[in-house]
């Protein structure tokens, strides 16, 4: 299949969020070289439409990059793609090496290619153009089982305190984690996934230590990877299995208030609120995504998700009590609204084109971000929407791997549709 090629080509070129513009030159050339007429909006997305489209096929070309991504070395062992000591960039890189074989392929038809989505879903809200097809296929879904026609809303909550700092000459150590398995803090947070920030902080209120600087997490959808802090403490530190300790000497520091900066990460509630027995996914959840600190301000970022908007406002209204007793100040960002399930008549086309190839697909509903909650929104619900994808295992992280059967698998039912509406 040559999506597998189209892929192997976009690995070749770095597309870490924020740092988007190479691939972003590469994609558009080649619509436009297919044939199709490109726009490139002040976001960096890519909306290109050939001929009299009735479907959008719309996925984003930005990656989470954990590891020594971008620079990415593929594996290709077993049936599966993977990246060595790097994340693999099949979210959402292979949504879009399954639009461009589509694009060499159809005459008529609308592609929607969005920039820095792993941040935020930046270009999809930027977005501000009329989507000229009827309906719209998402490819940024990660179960061949699912047809999926409803996701989480959500929300990046920054709690911020103003630090008062005093001197002291104590013995000055560097407290680590690093190496935990990581995952993304949607689809993943029903795992249980140790978070380094969590774990540091439990070592450093058990061991009564002072704050110099704590700083950890990797991205805001990101269960993180690693944590450090540099602490004082009135008695020798050693290590454990999982926290590692050097001693770097006396020394005369500045150290902050520590104790309700302890007692806040440690009061937090990580991972699942809610589940939903009935259709059994996470109903509602959050994730201590980052921690860093300046001289004057240390600021913890987390991001929340709900099934509903309800639910989202609940956790919201959580985080501003704990916030509150601790005298953190919250402020919000990047706000999503959930997407609703609804059984359309497009619905039923994409599932039914899914069984001819897959007995075992069904509609489903996802504790994640997708595009297709802001982008409905944005087209005042005039476009049905659905989302499918391949076998995605472990995505934003150095385990992540894509199944090459469950691609072509994809492929084909995506040509299927395309031929059936």
């Amino acid at each position: 299949m040559k999506v597998i090629e189209y892929f192997k080509e976009i690995c070749k070129i770095p597309h870490c969020s924020y740092e988007t513009d190479e691939l972003r030159v590469y994609l558009a050339d080649f619509a436009s070289k297919n044939g199709f007429k490109v726009d490139i909006d002040k976001f960096g997305n890519i909306h290109a439409i050939k001929g009299h489209p009735k479907v959008c096929l719309q996925a984003h070309y930005d990656m989470v990059c954990v590891g020594l991504a971008p620079k990415i070395e593929l594996i290709n062992e077993g049936g599966f793609l993977s990246a060595k000591n790097s994340s693999l960039g099949s979210d959402n890189g292979i949504g879009v090496a399954i639009i461009m074989d589509a694009m060499s392929e159809f005459c008529d038809l609308e592609v929607l290619i969005t920039n820095n989505e792993e941040v935020g879903l930046l270009g999809a809200n930027g977005f501000s153009s009329s989507l000229a097809s009827k309906f719209m296929l998402n490819l940024d879904s990660e179960d061949e089982n699912g047809v999926f026609i409803g996701c989480a809303s959500g929300v990046s909550i920054f709690a911020s305190l103003n630090l008062k700092r005093t001197s002291c000459e104590k013995n000055l150590y560097e407290v680590s984690v690093s190496g935990l398995p990581g995952g993304h803090s949607g689809i993943e947070i029903i795992k249980n996934i140790p978070n380094a920030i969590k774990v540091l902080n439990e070592f450093l209120l058990k061991n009564g230590c002072e704050l110099v600087s704590f700083d950890g997490g990797e991205r805001n959808n990101s269960i993180p990877v690693s944590a450090r802090a540099i602490v004082v403490s009135d008695h020798a530190l050693m290590s454990d299995e999982i926290c590692k300790v050097k001693d770097l000497g006396k020394q005369k520091v500045k150290v902050m208030q520590s104790s309700g900066v302890l007692d806040f990460i440690n009061a937090f509630s990580q991972g699942i609120r809610s589940y939903d027995e009935e259709l059994k996914i996470v109903n509602e959840s959050i994730n201590l995504s980052i921690v860093k600190t300046d001289e004057n301000i240390l600021e913890i970022e987390f991001f929340a998700r709900a099934m509903s908007d309800d639910g989202l406002e609940r956790i919201k209204s959580q985080m501003q009590s704990l916030a509150n007793l601790a005298k953190f100040k919250l402020r919000y960002a990047e706000q999503t609204s959930a997407w609703k399930p609804k059984i359309t008549d497009f619905a039923k086309v994409v599932l039914q084109s899914m069984q001819k190839f897959n007995k075992n697909a069904k509609f489903e509903a996802v504790h994640a971000g997708l595009e297709c909650g802001v982008l409905l929104n944005k087209s005042g619900n005039k476009i049905d929407a659905c989302s499918i994808g391949p076998n995605i295992f472990s995505p934003h992280s150095i385990n992540e791997k894509c199944e090459i059967r469950s691609v072509n698998l994809i492929s084909e039912v995506v040509r299927e549709i395309l031929k059936s509406v």
